[in-house]
């Protein structure tokens, strides 16, 4: 008998079916709300404008707030919309939703909307825009439940009630004192079960952690990780809480310090976008691309005063990329690893040292072991298919090798010792980047290589 099979078919789909079947505007709206917000999102780009604006008519601006704020970019259903249920959809969104939509928006579409957004979304959006990107206050949202300490259990109750009903981050309650700074937090499930005699105080935790709204986001994301919570108060200098960070801008202020990381690491200035133009990411590229030019040239300069070397005895040419690739191969993985451990705010004088003589332990076993492979593997080949006699085939690969051992050893160092140094003076340990350290290992693997040729098979053993 065949086997049944089942067609996956996708939320976006159905609900485009749905806006283009459904015989009234009520019986759409009823069975959206079967659907996620995300879903509906995405279904946007599957419909005609015809179709997105029975969408936009039929759903009130707090519901599509809520769609609007999962879209990637808004900027192409804006100009759809209408003003009127523009400035509604922004006066329903959360503070930093709305920041993100008024980015999107035009000036001149601006200038028209602005009298038409009300004191609360104006203060909260010139709130985030007046924080640095890389600050902590530039990702708050103002959506959620705060308290007097001098609350009684069924005060505490009735005001989360209250306030439930325009904010919906409730699983954490915030508590302020008389001078209205942070004193601490308490858990819903602890308000709920919570004996209507219980002092207030009982249940608050005092020791709540919270961040500074000036913090770098970066210097942030191990505090924010290590507390596993799902949202964190946001304090200015005078202890007062401006806003909250919540579990979801955790992951996307993760995704977007490794983004620029890899950005980094690939020796971009920034993280690129597919819709960039060719201009913007020229700009991010040229300036890594300059330098390593200029680098490039010390390493081909140091490759001509070798050139004695290559003219008396040519085969050594032939293995001058095996070095240099390996070299840069090892050199990025100890870069990798050593970012990696740098992100650990923490991490003592003793712990980089460590750091430092365990990578030198893991170059040298793995150079040695290459190195061996090299003497091997290349002296047959020299011997068999490049005319050299046994012993003189086997002096080269063992120059080779050494070589090898001496480049990956160094090049390791250099991969763990570059990001150590960017962090100690305070410079991001990312700019460290691929490309600058396999140009440095270029030069160090040169050196070591033609070096070694030279003094070894040229000067002592006359190989020629």
């Amino acid at each position: 008998m065949k086997k049944a099979t089942w067609k996956k078919t996708s939320f976006a789909e159905k609900i485009v079916e749905i806006i283009r079947t459904s015989p009234s505007i009520n019986e759409m709206r009823e069975q959206l709300q079967d659907y996620h917000d995300n879903d509906i999102a995405q279904s946007l780009q599957f419909l005609n404008r015809a179709e997105r604006n029975l969408l936009y008519s039929a759903l009130d601006a707090e519901w599509l707030a809520e769609i609007i704020s999962y879209l990637d970019d808004p900027a192409e259903y804006i100009d759809e919309i209408g003003i009127d249920k523009l400035a509604e959809i922004l006066n329903e969104m959360d503070a930093d939703d709305a920041v993100d939509l008024w980015e999107n928006i035009d000036e001149s579409v601006k200038v028209k909307l602005r009298p038409m957004i009300d004191d609360e979304t104006k203060s909260a959006i010139l709130l985030i825009n007046s924080y640095d990107d890389s600050e902590v206050g530039s990702l708050i949202t103002t959506n959620y439940i705060c308290i007097k300490q001098n609350l009684t259990i069924r005060q505490a109750m009735h005001e989360l009630v209250k306030q439930a009903g325009e904010n919906d981050n409730i699983g954490t309650i915030y508590v302020v004192d008389d001078k209205n700074r942070f004193c601490g937090a308490i858990d819903l499930k602890d308000l709920i079960v919570a004996r209507e005699n219980v002092p207030l105080d009982s249940i608050i935790s005092y020791a709540y952690p919270y961040l500074l709204d000036h913090e770098k986001i970066s210097e942030s994301i191990e505090k924010i990780k290590d507390y596993a919570e799902d949202s964190l108060p946001v304090l200015n200098k005078d202890r007062r809480i401006i806003g909250i960070i919540t579990a979801q801008d955790v992951v996307e202020a993760v995704d977007d310090e490794l983004g620029e990381d890899y950005a980094k690491l690939a020796g971009l200035s920034a993280e690129e976008d597919l819709n960039e133009t060719t201009r913007e990411s020229m700009k991010k590229r040229l300036p890594w691309l300059i330098i390593l030019l200029f680098l490039g040239m010390g390493v081909s300069t140091v490759v001509g005063a070798f050139e004695g070397v290559v003219a008396v005895l040519p085969v050594v040419i032939c293995f001058q990329s095996l070095i240099l690739d390996m070299a840069g191969n090892v050199g990025t993985q100890s870069l990798a690893v050593t970012i990696r451990v740098l992100m650990d705010e923490k991490l003592s004088a003793k712990d980089k040292l460590h750091l430092t003589f365990k990578e030198m332990k893991v170059g040298i076993c793995n150079g040695a072991l290459l190195g061996i492979m090299a003497l091997v593997f290349l002296g047959a080949y020299i011997a068999l298919f490049k005319g050299y006699a046994i012993g003189h085939a086997f002096l080269i690969s063992g120059c080779v090798g050494i070589s090898l051992l001496v480049a990956i050893v160094i090049s390791s160092l250099v991969g763990t010792l570059v990001p150590i140094l960017f962090h100690k003076i305070k410079v991001d340990p990312a700019v460290a980047s691929g490309p600058l350290i396999t140009t440095i290992n270029d030069l160090v693997a040169v050196v070591t290589y033609y070096g070694l040729a030279w003094l070894l098979l040229v000067q002592l053993l006359h190989i020629v």
